[in-house]
């Protein structure tokens, strides 16, 4: 496949992947700092040559059940917004994964709480990888750290998400969103011709069965025995996630005394503060998160047993720290170091927060 180098930006990244991915629909609502997102595709005019619907909606909550109701005819439908916007989602993400509905839906994180500012922070570790809406379900997420990896998630995830029919989201923040980067991008092929489209079109296999050919798109069930059945499915399909579909880079991590933790961002920052450890003859490794569900745990309690100790690096109070520090077993000392409100700490800043909490 053709593929050609251009300087962008994180935002406009994932629009170009979208189309390139033959993304059927977008659906979404302006917000900083994504709104390049929109801003690009209607720059693009897909329409004219994909055949991809843009729509800007009255809202986020219109905007996720618009891709609720287009996902649902088996359509490849996305949206994209940020921290405050998500939140307004999560009632739409809930019925999406509940009717086990395949979407992209991508969030590029900004400092809250509340409308809080519009500069980039990780704060919504637990609204995204925890569920922040209702119920027993898990949203596929993946962590780009580049602009590259922007483009190119935007493919994986769709493979994700028609793979287990779930919706996957791509957690990003508003640093790698508005930073402009290289990016290898890829001439848009369709994948199937129009007649073999139609055939293997996945229309009749969502929802649940209601005779004469016709399914019911719901996550309603009245039924208390039937609904633990079809959750217990779900619970299959996300440990079926955590088997196969774990991401993560390790780096200078074998011979390591001590290894950063940190996705997105924060994850680039570490690197910096890896390579001036080193420097001053330091072991130090760092463990790139790419997926934050399914959680790397297995990597994390196979280095908890051979280092002594780990910092998590986030743009927040500490949120994944959590996850780490079960992953890990208590068995080294873990410690947090970030800064939030929409500052990004110094690669300075977190070797010094290293050597003074865990090296000591």
């Amino acid at each position: 496949m053709a593929k050609e180098l251009k300087l962008m930006k994180g935002n406009e990244a994932i629009a170009h992947a979208m189309i390139a991915s033959g993304t059927d629909g977008y659906f979404g609502y302006p917000i900083t700092p994504q709104s390049e997102v929109m801003e690009t595709l209607m720059a693009e005019k897909p329409w004219e040559t994909t055949v991809m619907v843009v729509l800007q909606a009255e809202s986020e909550l219109a905007s996720i059940n618009m891709v609720y109701g287009g996902a649902a005819t088996g359509k490849k439908v996305a949206t994209s917004s940020s921290s405050p916007g998500i939140s307004l989602m999560q009632e739409g993400l809930t019925y999406l994964a509940g009717a086990e509905i395949p979407c992209v839906i991508m969030n590029a994180m900004r400092g809250g709480p509340g409308l809080g500012t519009i500069q980039p922070a990780q704060s919504d570790y637990f609204q995204s990888v925890k569920g922040g809406g209702h119920g027993d379900y898990q949203l596929y997420t993946i962590a780009p750290s580049s602009v590259q990896e922007m483009y190119d998630f935007v493919f994986d995830a769709w493979d994700i998400a028609f793979k287990y029919r779930n919706p996957v989201l791509i957690l990003t923040d508003g640093a790698i969103g508005q930073c402009m980067e290289k990016c290898y991008v890829r001439e848009f092929v369709p994948r199937w011709t129009e007649e073999e489209r139609r055939k293997n079109a996945p229309w009749g296999t969502w929802g649940k069965p209601a005779g004469r050919g016709h399914n019911i798109i719901t996550s309603l069930e009245l039924d208390s025995a039937r609904q633990e059945v079809f959750n217990e499915k779900l619970q299959r399909k996300y440990r079926e996630m955590e088997e196969k579909e774990v991401r993560f880079e390790a780096l200078n991590c074998e011979d390591a005394d001590y290894i950063f933790v940190a996705y997105g961002t924060s994850a680039r920052i570490a690197m910096k503060s890896m390579e001036l450890a080193r420097a001053k003859g330091l072991k130090v490794g760092l463990l790139r998160l790419i997926t934050l569900f399914p959680f790397p745990k297995k990597e994390i309690a196979r280095l908890a047993a051979k280092v002594k100790g780990m910092l998590c690096v986030e743009m927040s109070a500490g949120q994944m720290i959590e996850d780490v520090k079960l992953a890990a077993e208590c068995k080294i000392p873990i410690e947090h170091y970030g800064r939030f409100g929409g500052i990004i700490p110094t690669p300075e800043e977190v070797l010094e927060a290293m050597e003074n909490k865990i090296i000591k």
